[in-house]
């Protein structure tokens, strides 16, 4: 279950009260949220949850004041005590919003961060931005800026790094960080390659790609499951 669209630091108490509900029943947690939160509500909110992903928006305190009425250092707080404080599974998501924080520069700087604080095996995605709500004089980010992004990263030592808000299957798909062969092929939620252990080592190699397995991986792909809610509160 996901605590997604409003940040789920901002419903503290109901987050965790469904969390714990949710680990009675053997159901794992996401917390998907900005990671801007104070150090004792910090501690609180992710001792119930299983994995985050959270949004580093930028790498410029310019970019936090200005378009988020934030400040990033209370962001990079959270990733560090999520790394070395906690179990929880977390991956970075950064909207490249052309001409805000797009720059080859703030890109190296933020990897090389990331893979120096956290370390290379969190992984890193980076999204396409849309015009849209109060953002409307920005472009789409090119699918070319988000794959020079993913190239940094990688040249940084970020083993894990990622494409999204595009159809890019290379830079959706995972890859070997020892051999470079292809472990995880992914067409939007399409899965097309699996080359896994059971417990995640790669079939080709047998170097460990750092996550969470329970293989052998689903069949679900593109469909949908429809939820009639007169049968759930029956």
């Amino acid at each position: 279950m996901a605590f997604t669209y409003n940040d789920p630091v901002i419903f503290h108490e109901y987050a965790i009260d469904t969390a714990r509900a949710c680990r009675a029943l053997g159901i794992k947690t996401v917390a998907v949220t900005a990671g801007y939160v104070c150090e004792e509500p910090r501690k609180e909110f992710y001792r119930y949850m299983d994995a985050a992903n959270v949004d580093l928006k930028a790498f410029t305190e310019r970019f936090y004041q200005q378009i988020t009425a934030g400040h990033l250092q209370p962001v990079l707080d959270t990733l560090i005590y999520l790394k070395h404080e906690t179990n929880v599974w977390f991956e970075i998501t950064t909207l490249l919003i052309p001409g805000e924080n797009d720059s080859d520069q703030e890109i190296d700087a933020m990897t090389k961060w990331v893979a120096e604080h956290l370390g290379p095996d969190v992984p890193v995605h980076f999204s396409a931005f849309h015009p849209d709500y109060k953002m409307l004089d920005k472009p789409r980010t090119p699918s070319e800026t988000l794959t020079r992004a993913r190239r940094i990263a990688i040249q940084n030592g970020i083993r894990y790094a990622y494409t999204g808000n595009v159809h890019d299957p290379e830079g959706d798909s995972t890859y070997c960080h020892s051999c470079r062969k292809k472990l995880i092929g992914r067409d939007w939620y399409l899965l097309t390659d699996w080359n896994l252990t059971d417990d995640g080592h790669c079939r080709f190699c047998g170097a460990v790609c750092v996550g969470l397995f329970d293989g052998p991986p689903g069949s679900w792909g593109r469909k949908y499951l429809p939820v009639r809610l007169k049968d759930f509160y029956a």
